[in-house]
């Protein structure tokens, strides 16, 4: 054999040189069908099990919430046209606004796959985008808290108004006082209801051994700001602990957190969550309904923010106290919502008792 001019094999499009070394075929060995091109299907991880074959080929369902089919689209359908292209695959999208399953189709199992792949990966992107549309929260929004909050918000005014950037316009809604555990991004009913199912099967399965099926007595007490210098804060919170000196509150809280991102209803920021009450925000100052505390996992979408000094607050009211709450419930609540108590609105519940 000619070493500079070895034998030429065209496969898929391409062409190879035949290799000098003589390979043994493994037992039962059955060869992969390959296919090449500009996008390489055959490199890209994916799980096989999600592709069917059918009397046409191989086929693959992806449910979608509908809010993300423009994204999959793309500009005058070009992001759909290149997926479709490079996989040798055709995607089948629903109508705007019609929830049902994007349904990919092809000749060959690995041009699926990737077209599936491809598409996870760009809609967890497009995902991770979206402004949250609810949180898990623990309401604060108690009578005695609430005129304790307002008896603070005043002295804090009366004593402190003359300092940078401190004024009424920064302080939480006193009907809308709570504890978030974390933000999630639910894009259609079906993923409501999810969510609202694994609340009930976190109750089952931890929540009521933590809890003891009876309510949470918790201290609000003491402020603390989030930022690094208090000079120039942008959020304020009341410091919360278990009246008992447990820790039951931070475990509720971290593994409620921890089977959500499991279940890919939540992203993951911190090991640990941080439990605070969010008392003064200076995104409260041009949108009095933001129900947004220190970090928004989804959409980042900060407003010019106008920080206020924090010193004198932070000195005089370090150890002030709002009062003792009855924790009875995580709720999962929507955003920019209220309910006839001034509350958000709960789209669902897990009671402890």
């Amino acid at each position: 054999m000619d070493v500079l001019r070895p034998p030429l094999i065209r496969i898929g499009g391409r062409v190879y040189r035949k290799n000098l070394i003589r390979e043994q075929p493994f037992p039962h060995e059955e060869e992969e069908e390959f296919s090449a091109g500009p996008g390489e299907c055959a490199d890209e991880p994916c799980d096989a099990a999600m592709v069917e074959e059918t009397e046409r080929g191989f086929q693959s369902r992806l449910e979608v919430p509908s809010p993300l089919y423009k994204y999959i689209i793309g500009k005058k359908g070009e992001t759909k046209k290149r997926l479709e292209t490079e996989t040798r695959t055709s995607i089948s999208i629903p109508k705007p606004g019609v929830e049902g399953e994007i349904v990919i189709t092809g000749q060959q199992r690995s041009g699926v796959i990737s077209a599936r792949t491809r598409l996870e990966v760009l809609l967890d992107s497009f995902r991770r985008r979206q402004p949250f549309t609810h949180f898990l929260s623990l309401p604060l929004n108690q009578p005695a808290i609430q005129q304790n909050f307002l008896h603070f918000k005043e002295e804090v005014l009366h004593k402190c108004s003359k300092d940078h950037g401190v004024s009424s316009s920064l302080f939480q809604n006193p009907a809308k006082l709570h504890l978030t555990i974390g933000t999630l991004v639910l894009l259609n009913e079906q993923e409501i209801q999810r969510a609202c199912d694994l609340l009930q099967q976190c109750k089952e399965d931890f929540v009521d051994q933590i809890t003891g099926g009876q309510p949470l007595t918790v201290v609000v007490a003491g402020v603390e700001y989030m930022n690094d210098d208090p000079a120039m804060t942008d959020v304020l919170y009341a410091k919360v602990h278990m009246k008992d000196g447990s820790d039951r509150l931070q475990m509720l809280a971290d593994q409620l957190v921890e089977r959500f991102v499991a279940s890919g209803l939540m992203l993951k920021e911190w090991d640990r969550v941080k439990l605070h009450a969010t008392v003064m925000n200076t995104l409260f100052r041009k949108d009095p309904t933001e129900e947004r505390n220190n970090t928004m996992p989804g959409k980042s979408s900060f407003k010019e923010r106008e920080s206020f000094n924090g010193q004198n607050i932070l000195k005089l009211f370090e150890n002030f106290h709002f009062g003792e709450v009855q924790l009875d419930s995580v709720c999962l609540s929507q955003r920019f919502s209220s309910d006839a108590s001034g509350y958000y609105a709960t789209s669902g519940q897990l009671c402890f008792s």
